[in-house]
């Protein structure tokens, strides 16, 4: 079991959850990762075939969409260096809270926050934009669940914290009650050295290798491609 809560002092509503993963399992792909709640494999992603959909809505159960990313076991947050994620909201913005990171350790879950700085709002709707480095020097963290603060700078963050050990990550949307429905697509998520493209080797073929113009692409031929998500997508 883990929680999914979302906590940010700057809005009035907080919503806590806890989800049992095998009881929401929407898709799971060899490549690393699970969808959960209501989110799903849309085409096309960012310069490539497939992007991961995730849906925050009052109407449609369970209300919250996201990714879980398999980690390396050991990781510490101090091991962690670089998250970034290209994403496009199809409907909504982003809010609340939500879309985030949410990294999981025993103490409860630190928060990387997408959109604008400082209060994540206004995010463009129907453009692919790029959150660059989310672990960058100066970018800041949620880490007021685990005894730090809201705005916490990334370097504190890991000064105090960078011990404990990363349990889980992942990508979620669920803040419907603070921006309304939002319905965001992602793509190309860095976790350190590993890129994670919604693809498998299915989708380099028939041509489908040339689609990739950008990361983990351009390919020289199918077979380069078929090589690249055989190996997990490194």
């Amino acid at each position: 079991m883990k929680k999914l809560n979302h906590r940010a002092p700057f809005f009035t509503f907080a919503l806590v959850f806890t989800m049992v993963f095998a009881g929401v399992v929407l898709a799971a792909a060899a490549s690393g990762y699970t969808l959960f709640g209501d989110a799903q494999l849309v085409s096309p992603g960012n310069n490539s075939p497939t992007g991961a959909q995730t849906r925050s809505s009052a109407t449609v159960p369970p209300n919250y969409g996201g990714i879980d990313f398999d980690v390396v076991e050991g990781l510490t947050l101090a091991d962690l260096d670089k998250l970034s994620t290209d994403y496009k909201f199809t409907e909504g913005s982003c809010g609340g809270g939500s879309p985030r990171f949410q990294l999981n350790t025993p103490e409860g879950n630190i928060f990387v926050y997408i959109g604008p700085y400082p209060n994540y709002t206004g995010c463009q709707t129907g453009v692919w934009q790029s959150t660059g480095d989310l672990l960058e020097t100066g970018m800041y963290v949620d880490t007021s669940q685990i005894g730090g603060t809201f705005y916490d700078p990334y370097e504190n963050a890991v000064a105090q914290f960078g011990d404990l050990e990363i349990t889980g990550i992942q990508l979620v949307t669920d803040a419907f009650w603070f921006a309304g429905t939002q319905t965001v697509v992602f793509d190309n998520v860095m976790i350190n050295n590993r890129t994670f493209t919604f693809e498998s080797k299915d989708s380099c073929k028939n041509g489908g290798w040339q689609n990739f113009t950008t990361a983990p692409g351009p390919f020289r031929n199918q077979g380069q491609c078929v090589s690249h998500f055989a190996r997990g997508g490194e």
